[in-house]
């Protein structure tokens, strides 16, 4: 009599266990994006991180036209 209980009792539990499709996973953002995010907020220093990431991409610009210069010299 009470086997028949447990195999249901078992069945709920496993079915229980599934997973749904409100806890789908979302994407995860990249540094630069949360940064980017942090940037645009009230919050003390957030200006600085803004500052950092444009001094980033100049530092970056700069870069790419350097390694386009020497690239350029060696043809």
């Amino acid at each position: 009599m009470k086997s028949p209980w447990i195999g249901a009792l078992a069945l709920i539990l496993l079915a229980g266990c599934g997973k749904s499709n409100a806890q789908a996973k979302k994407p995860e953002l990249t540094e630069r994006q949360r940064d980017s995010i942090l940037a645009t907020e009230p919050l003390p220093g957030a200006s600085v991180v803004g500052s950092a990431l444009k001094a980033s991409d100049k530092a970056a610009s700069n870069a790419a036209g350097m390694n386009a210069a020497v690239d350029s010299l060696s043809q």
